[in-house]
C-alpha cells in the first residue's frame, strides 16, 4: 500500500467503528479522518463527492473511494485480510447472511434503540428493543459453545455485529441474559488491536 487507508468516521458512529476495529485488529495501516455530523460537513460539497448519501464510513484507497461499512469490510478483507473471509463457498455465504442481519435486524433493533437515546432519534423505542431482544435471543443461542459467527474462527461477520451488540445497553437493551453473547463480545475485546467506540452514559449505560 503507497498511502494509508483513510476512513472517514464519527466517534459515536457504530457503521464506522466496525471498519476502524475491523482495519486495526487486522493491521492494515490506515488514518482516521472525523467527519463533524453535528455541524452538518456530511452535508457540504467535499463530504459529498465522496458519497452522495452524506454518510460514514467512507474509505480512500488510493484511487478507489467506496461507501457502506458492510462492503468496505468486504472489500478490506478481499484485499488486505483474506484470513477473515472463508474461502468455503458455503461459509463465505453465510458471512454474507450475517453482514444481512447487521444491515436489517441489528440496524432495525439495537442500533436504533441507541438512535434514540444517543442522538434523540423520533423513532419507537419499545418496538426497536423488542427486535433487539428478538435478535440476541437467536444469537446467543447460535453462539453457544462457539467462539465465532462463521465457522471456527472470527470473520468480518464478527466485527459487523460486534459494536451496535456491545453497545446495546445504551439503547436500554439489556446483555444480562446472553451469556454467549457477551463471551463473544468478550473474545473480540481481548484482540491484539482492539479500539473501543466511545461510551455515552445514556440508557442502561447511565
Amino acid at each position: 500500500m503507497s498511502q494509508p487507508l483513510k476512513i472517514y468516521s464519527f466517534p459515536l458512529s457504530g457503521h464506522a467503528h466496525r471498519v476502524r476495529l475491523f482495519a486495526s485488529v487486522a493491521g492494515i495501516p490506515h488514518e482516521v479522518i472525523d467527519v463533524d455530523l453535528a455541524a452538518g460537513e456530511q452535508r457540504q460539497a467535499p463530504f459529498l463527492n465522496l458519497n452522495p448519501f452524506g454518510q460514514v464510513p467512507v474509505i480512500q484507497d488510493g484511487d478507489i473511494t467506496l461507501a457502506d461499512s458492510n462492503a468496505i469490510l468486504f472489500y478490506l478483507a478481499k484485499k488486505y485480510a483474506p484470513q477473515y473471509l472463508p474461502k468455503d463457498p458455503v461459509q463465505e455465504a453465510q458471512v454474507q447472511q450475517f453482514l444481512s442481519f447487521a444491515a436489517g435486524e441489528l440496524a432495525f433493533g439495537p442500533a436504533t434503540a441507541r438512535l434514540i437515546t444517543v442522538f434523540g432519534a423520533p423513532l419507537d423505542a419499545q418496538l426497536a428493543i423488542s427486535r433487539a431482544h428478538n435478535l440476541f435471543a437467536k444469537l446467543n443461542q447460535h453462539l453457544a459453545s462457539r467462539g465465532s459467527l462463521v465457522g471456527d474462527h472470527l470473520t468480518i461477520a464478527d466485527f459487523a455485529l460486534y459494536t451496535y451488540t456491545a453497545h446495546a445497553p445504551e439503547g436500554n437493551v439489556d446483555l444480562a441474559e446472553y451469556p454467549e453473547i457477551k463471551r463473544w463480545l468478550a473474545g473480540i475485546e481481548a484482540l491484539e488491536g482492539f479500539i473501543p467506540m466511545k461510551s455515552t452514559a445514556v440508557g442502561l449505560a447511565a
